[in-house]
Order: C-alpha cells, then sequence, then structure tokens
C-alpha cells in the first residue's frame, strides 16, 4: 500500500479526489493539503510515496510544488489533477507520471495509480541495483490529446509512429495519437529503441513480432500491424536488428 498526499485549494475536490482513492485497495494514508506551502510543511514531516497535485493553487502553484519536491530526499511521484488541458506540456517536462483531467473518471484514476505504482517499483529497483536516483528510472512520459482531453502516455507503450505531414501518429495497443511533432524529430530523439523502416514509419524494435526482409515486398510486423520496409532503408534496418540480437525471417 501506498501512502500519497492530496494538494488541492478547492475542499470540495480533495474529498473527491480522497473518496475515489480509497476505492483502491492499493491506497494507504491520504494527507490532504489546502495550498503548496501547507504541502511542502506536511511533506517534511510525513514523506510519501505519491502526490496528487492540482495546478491552480494561491501562493505556491502545483508546478511550484513539484519543482520544490525534486529537491527532497524522499522525492515522491507525482500526478497532476487540474481542470487546465493547457499544462501538459510543462508536465511532460517535470517528469510527471500522469496528467488527470477534473472530474476524474474511477477507472483512469486507477490507472494513474498503476502507473505511479510502476513508477515506485522501478525506482526502489534502481536504488537496490545500482544507487542511482530512482528518477532516472522513471518511463519516458509524453503529453498526448484524444478526444479534446489531454493525458500522459509511456513511451515504451507506443508500438510505432506514422507520418503525417508536420505530425506524427503515435500506434500503442489501445489507441492512436496524434502529437505536433515531425517525425523526423522522433526518429533522432528516439533512435534509441525506434527504428525508420520507411519514409512513413518509425518502429519501437521491442515490440517486432514478425521481420519479412526476403522477397519482393519486405516488410515488418507489430502487434497486428504489418507495415512496409523500405528497399533504401534495409542496410539500416539489418544492421540494427544484428545489434539487437533478433534475427530476420526469410
Amino acid at each position: 500500500m501506498i501512502s500519497v498526499l492530496i494538494a488541492d485549494d478547492e475542499q470540495p475536490a480533495i474529498d473527491e479526489l480522497a473518496f475515489l482513492l480509497r476505492q483502491d485497495p492499493r491506497i494507504g494514508v491520504i494527507h490532504q493539503a489546502a495550498s503548496g506551502a501547507e504541502a511542502i510543511r506536511l511533506l517534511t514531516r510525513e514523506p510519501v510515496d505519491a502526490a496528487f497535485l492540482d495546478i491552480h493553487m494561491p501562493g505556491l502553484t502545483g508546478f511550484d510544488l513539484a519543482r520544490a519536491m525534486q529537491r527532497f530526499e524522499h522525492r515522491p511521484a507525482f500526478v497532476f489533477v487540474t481542470a487546465d488541458e493547457e499544462g501538459a506540456l510543462e508536465a511532460f517536462d517535470l517528469e510527471a507520471v500522469d496528467y488527470l483531467l477534473k472530474p476524474v473518471r474511477t477507472e483512469r484514476l486507477q490507472r494513474s495509480v498503476t502507473r505511479v505504482v510502476e513508477t515506485l517499483k522501478a525506482g526502489s529497483a534502481a536504488h537496490a541495483g545500482t544507487g542511482t536516483a530512482a528518477s532516472a528510472a522513471q518511463p519516458e512520459m509524453i503529453a498526448v490529446t484524444l478526444g479534446g482531453t489531454t493525458r500522459m502516455i509511456r513511451r515504451d507503450d507506443v508500438r510505432y509512429v506514422q507520418a503525417q505531414g508536420d505530425y506524427a501518429r503515435l500506434h500503442t495497443e489501445e489507441a492512436s495519437y496524434l502529437v505536433r511533432v515531425p517525425m523526423s524529430d522522433l526518429e533522432r530523439q528516439w533512435a534509441d529503441v525506434f527504428v525508420r523502416v520507411h519514409r512513413s514509419y518509425l518502429v519501437a524494435i521491442p515490440h517486432l513480432t514478425r521481420i519479412r526482409l526476403a522477397g519482393d515486398h519486405p516488410s515488418v510486423t507489430v502487434g497486428v500491424a504489418e507495415l512496409p520496409v523500405s528497399r533504401r532503408l534495409l542496410p539500416a534496418l539489418r544492421e540494427r536488428l544484428e545489434a539487437a540480437t533478433i534475427r530476420p525471417r526469410a
């Protein structure tokens, strides 16, 4: 069970979120703070595992509070809970675990708690194995929009990327998301895991399920999607697969 802090300047919002969190058996003690300053005072006395932060609070905002928590020896995983759709990019820069929009839905909150638990486990493993900071083991999060709702997804959930003009569409198992980033930028930034197979596609090597590089129509399969492989990119793809010890099938 994990201990959490809810920081919000509106008591009804605290009460509602606390009620929903209590329905999750993974949640233990729930602390409450009506301002950023009160949250800082509480955290100096009672370290918590996770913090659910409103953005717009008087004095210290949720963003200010998140920056302050990064200096704590025991840094909580934190989730922003807000009615403001415009803050997702800054939340991503601050390494938030998730970004929830009010009113919070139960199933969406449960997914957020799952991400918190996974982040805490990854941080514990990093401490035990290497002694490095927990934040170094946190999965990279990406701010995306679907149906007018902004949310955070994990980069390692992205199976492949599809070019759409000046935008890129990220495909996960459950959905696809359009982001305002050219695919050429993602190819450069995500070169550690993703490889270009076609002018229109980047694929995540760990998600490859089938590889056919011989014949007239080379392709790779990611989940249920079969994607074409450009002849021009075949040599570089083979080299990446060899480095990843993945053998292409005939």
